[in-house]
């Protein structure tokens, strides 16, 4: 299905995922890297030592769960979108997912906005709860959003407006 739709399938979505235990704990990066190819951003970004060292910059990300601390560096650095942070320590309900936001307008804070699955579809709304612009030109926006528990694995983007 990846190749063809370039959406992952639920199994790579699971797998990307760390366990329940560890969401629970704070907030974790998730990487949807699913492709080898020659990217170590991520790797460079990491000031935890949570991204393991690529034996080859072909390898895909390998991350040490008890590292990473969730500050999102690797988000903003990754050029293909594919890490987001989760914190399921939020509340007992709702998660909060930082992902990256490369659309104008970006939202605002305590905007109301639909929350999409991979493909571009409707899942819920959501509230953003921050907005981080980073100044720098090859820097990505990273839009924070809470959204409920059930949804965690599902939403990966937003839609501001209609």
């Amino acid at each position: 299905m990846l190749e063809k739709t370039g959406i992952a399938t639920p199994e790579l979505i699971e797998k990307a995922f760390p366990s329940q235990d560890r969401l629970e704990k704070g907030a974790v990066a998730v990487f949807e890297c699913f492709q080898n190819i020659p990217c170590n951003p991520c790797y460079t970004a990491c000031k935890q030592g949570a991204i393991k060292k690529f034996e080859d910059i072909n390898d895909l990300p390998e991350i040490d769960y008890d590292l990473c601390t969730g500050c999102g560096l690797c988000v903003s650095h990754c050029p293909g979108l594919s890490i987001m942070i989760v914190d399921a320590s939020y509340s007992k309900d709702e998660v909060i997912l930082k992902i990256p936001y490369e659309f104008l307008p970006l939202p605002k804070e305590n905007d109301i906005v639909k929350g999409l699955d991979r493909a571009g579809s409707f899942i819920s709304d959501v509230r953003v709860i921050k907005v981080l612009n980073p100044k720098s030109f090859d820097r990505t926006p990273i839009i924070s959003i809470v959204v409920p528990k059930k949804y965690m694995k599902t939403i990966r983007n937003i839609k501001v407006g209609d």
